[in-house]
């Protein structure tokens, strides 16, 4: 690569980032970007001295902080004066007329993150800082340079500060509290002290793995000449940062209430969190004449949203069964409007959370409220704390039941498939495609015939009768016929199918096939340490597997005596060939479906796993492949295509 070619490079690099991460337009795969990522990196490690200060491998540093240096910013950075009602609005905007009434607005969300100020100086950026007080905050570049929504460097070449608020999706908001909760660590109590915890990293590695988003809101020093502030941010937005999701202008009072109020209605819908919208006199030259008060700019205001915490207490906690058997605790608290909606429950999650978070019968807590969303609860407040509280003891029978649980430390579960909570989902697993795949048996009709009292196990479905179904609504006899018919059709399964349509908790398709393998017949009366010696058994599943026997042994026995389902027959060992013992994983669209290319490799002797790890041989790969090929080409596993597999076939 020659240097003008290692220019072009970093500026396609730059372009394929830029469609990804702002304008959520890909026009690279992911393979094409690493490509040509690891041939700069290569170039860069021969050339050092010619490497671009906005070259893609400058993102992330590998300088840990002792600490961050406070730095001031070339203008004060505000608060905004906050609004909570319309009229309130109509009082900062009757305040406003005082000065000019030949006024417009511009309005656009109000994210719950953390503030941030860029400066740039001849197109670099030379310096990210936190808020701080307004006047000065923490010097952060080296974190604020791994954040991919930010622009190493912009066509602007003054001196230009450009402001906005660091927020975390809501999706990556879950990601990384579930990863906090596996490493032992408590979780964030929302996106806003996510986004700032994660700008504050001393290590700016933890910063680049948060996938941070930053949204531009305003400038600070510029020199840059527009009338009217909605110009000004497109020719921001311009520049290489995200837009927000929606902007908008108004011309009064009543305009700006129906954008407040759809804005209201919408908010779940959008990726981030939102606390208000922020509505700005649309005019620049009119700042200046409005100027400020000790606190706030006179042009602008936040109409906040109505408040989605509030603090309330726990009065009890009951146990629900789902329809899976996992048993979730949920609190029962005083009544708490929030939002305009009574508030009356709220998730604990899991008897870990309960634990960790160490939740009291009696507790006042923080309530949070998202959308249509059960609310749940953030904070437990224990100095209120008066000793009459209870702790919650983990059950160790099943509440609709009475069969005793299965506890895996953060899931309690149900194992009886005969339990009321878990019945109508077992016969739904039951009768899917990669079970027993009962045609005519969806969700509706299987709810349908519990509803009647038809069927109250997967057992009831081979007593079913055609004069009971032509009962039920919707049911003729062409209809009832055929379902009867499917489900004598599945008698004789493949045993892998019958273990697998069980329902057991860890154990799916692959899990199935080794134990029908393994055991045959005897799948019923394994051992936890004969289980672990299989391939890809660890304790978790052994367990799950063993204790799901003891409690519906009875159950299943009936079962294998109603179905009898096929043992796997002897298979003849296959000739040497190139996949022969290897671990194999398919990913992504091929010229036939997935499950022909399975069974042709298997019967090739190839055994094909459904994850990506260190010890797969192989990934087959087709178009529009994902996390699986991203997984497999950073552990070094060999990747094919297709057509490379046939070829190594013939």
């Amino acid at each position: 690569m020659t240097y003008e070619e290692y220019k072009k490079s970093v500026a396609l690099l730059n372009k394929y980032a830029y469609h990804y991460y702002v304008l959520d337009d890909p026009i690279a795969t992911d393979e094409e970007y690493d490509a040509l990522y690891k041939k700069v990196e290569e170039y860069e490690k021969q050339h050092p001295e010619h490497i671009l200060k906005d070259s893609p491998t400058q993102r992330v540093g590998d300088k840990v902080a002792d600490g961050f240096k406070k730095a001031k910013h070339l203008s004060r950075m505000w608060s905004l004066e906050d609004v909570f009602n319309h009229e309130e609005l109509l009082e900062w905007i009757n305040r406003v007329y005082k000065i000019d009434s030949d006024v417009t607005f511009y309005c656009e969300p109000k994210f719950d993150g953390a503030s941030l100020n860029l400066i740039y100086e001849e197109g670099e950026l030379k310096m990210g800082i936190t808020r701080g007080d307004g006047i000065e905050g923490e010097e952060i570049t080296q974190n604020v340079k791994t954040i991919r929504t930010i622009p190493l460097s912009i066509a602007e070449k003054s001196l230009i500060e450009i402001r906005g608020e660091v927020v975390i999706e809501k999706e990556e908001f879950e990601r990384i509290n579930q990863e906090r909760l596996k490493k032992g660590e408590p979780p964030f109590a929302n996106p806003r002290n996510a986004a700032a915890g994660s700008l504050r990293q001393l290590d700016p590695k933890v910063t680049a793995s948060r996938n941070l988003v930053f949204l531009p809101y305003g400038v600070g020093v510029h020199s840059l000449n527009f009338s009217l502030l909605s110009e000004l941010m497109e020719y921001i937005y311009s520049l290489g940062f995200k837009r927000p999701p929606f902007r908008a202008k108004a011309k009064d009072a009543d305009e700006i209430e129906s954008i407040y109020q759809k804005m209201k209605q919408e908010r779940e819908s959008y990726p981030m969190m939102l606390d208000g919208m922020v509505v700005k006199v649309n005019e620049l030259q009119k700042h200046e004449e409005l100027g400020y008060t000790v606190k706030y700019p006179r042009f602008m205001v936040a109409y906040k949203f109505p408040a989605v915490e509030k603090v309330t207490r726990i009065k009890d906690i009951v146990l629900q069964v789902g329809r899976t058997g996992v048993v979730t605790p949920v609190a029962v608290v005083e009544p708490v409007e929030i939002e305009g909606a009574v508030v009356e429950r709220a998730t604990l999650h899991n008897f870990d959370e309960i634990e960790r978070k160490d939740i009291r019968i009696g507790d006042y807590v923080i309530i949070l409220r998202s959308g249509d969303v059960i609310p749940k609860i953030t904070k437990v407040l224990k100095d209120r704390r008066t000793g009459a509280e209870k702790k919650l003891e983990r059950p160790k029978y099943c509440p609709v039941c009475g069969s005793e649980l299965l506890d895996e430390g953060a899931l309690i579960k149900c194992q009886n498939l005969a339990c009321e909570a878990r019945v109508v989902n077992s016969i739904i697993y039951f009768a899917s495609k990669q079970c027993l795949n009962i045609e005519g048996l969806g969700e509706k009709i299987v709810e349908q015939l519990y509803k009647a009292g038809l069927v109250k196990s997967v057992l009831d479905l081979y007593s079913l009768r055609m004069e009971d179904l032509l009962l039920l609504e919707g049911f003729k006899e062409k209809k009832a016929r055929n379902l009867l018919q499917a489900i004598e059709a599945s008698k004789g399964s493949e045993l892998w199918r019958f273990i697998n349509a069980l329902g057991i908790e860890h154990i799916g398709e692959v899990a199935s096939k080794t134990i029908a393998e393994h055991f045959g017949l005897k799948y019923k009366d394994v051992a936890k340490e004969e289980l672990m010696e299989l391939e890809g058994f660890g304790e978790e599943m052994a367990e799950s597997y063993v204790e799901f026997m003891r409690v519906n042994y009875e159950t299943v026995s009936k079962l294998e005596e109603i179905i009898q389902p096929r043992p796997p027959q002897k298979k003849e060992e296959a000739s040497e060939n190139l996949f022969k013992g290897k671990r194999v994983v398919l990913t992504g669209t091929m010229s036939r479906p997935r499950n022909e290319i399975k069974e042709m490799l298997e019967s090739y002797g190839a055994k094909v796993s459904s994850s990506v790890s260190k010890k797969t041989d192989y990934l087959i790969y087709g178009e529009d492949a994902g996390s699986k090929y991203d997984k497999a080409v950073s552990l070094g596993v060999k990747t094919i295509t297709e057509e490379e597999m046939m070829e190594m076939l013939a």
